[in-house]
């Protein structure tokens, strides 16, 4: 199964002007400068999809992409989901009521969106015991439904040495490890993904 199509459906501030909740979604978050828009663009294939920036913080809202997926069955050729790209934590240079109502929004979408099946939580490899992504992780278990799954993905690995990298595999056996810029761990991520939302 492969990304055959991915185009930007939407942004929303809330849960309140969200989209309707008829698709099965993928929610990516991470500490700012974590590399998630770029993961979001090399792993569709689409150059520009997700809007990334050298500024921390730049995503502010809660962007929908419309996500087609092409199966090996004749029947049913098509899958669609949708992927989400929620505003980076820990962000820098903004004003504490902004700060304020980013994480209420971002809080909101996470507890009670009805159709968020999956939490892909960006790690930077290179920082994988900040404080941040722990409360983060802990967060995510306590209102994970059943329904729903928490992959962590670390990132930015190219700039591991390798001995690091065995160590941080060795301590999360369940992670995923990516780079974009060699293009590892990319399809191991979608598999997951896929293998969860369709079971193939």
């Amino acid at each position: 199964m492969k990304i055959v199509d991915a185009k930007f459906l939407t942004s929303a501030q809330s849960i309140m002007d969200s989209p309707s909740p008829d698709k099965a979604e993928v929610a990516f978050l991470g500490r700012s400068n974590v590399g998630k828009s770029s993961l979001l663009n090399t792993l569709t294939n689409r150059k520009g999809l997700a809007k990334s920036s050298s500024t921390p913080g730049k995503t502010q809202l809660i962007n929908y992409f419309d996500i087609k997926f092409k199966t090996e069955d004749e029947e049913l050729p098509y899958v669609y989901s949708r992927f989400v790209d929620l505003p980076g934590f820990g962000y820098a240079k903004v004003s504490k009521s902004l700060k304020r109502d980013w994480n209420k929004n971002l809080t909101g979408y996470l507890e009670q969106r009805p159709c968020l099946q999956i939490f892909v939580h960006l790690i930077d490899s290179r920082h994988p015991d900040l404080a941040i992504d722990k409360n983060v992780d802990e967060f995510l278990k306590t209102i994970k439904r059943g329904d729903q799954i928490i992959i962590n993905a670390f990132t930015k690995i190219d700039k591991l040495k390798q001995n690091d990298l065995q160590k941080l595999k060795r301590e999360y056996p369940e992670g995923i490890f990516i780079s974009n810029l060699k293009k590892r761990g990319l399809q191991q991520l979608q598999d997951r993904i896929t293998g969860y939302l369709f079971g193939n």
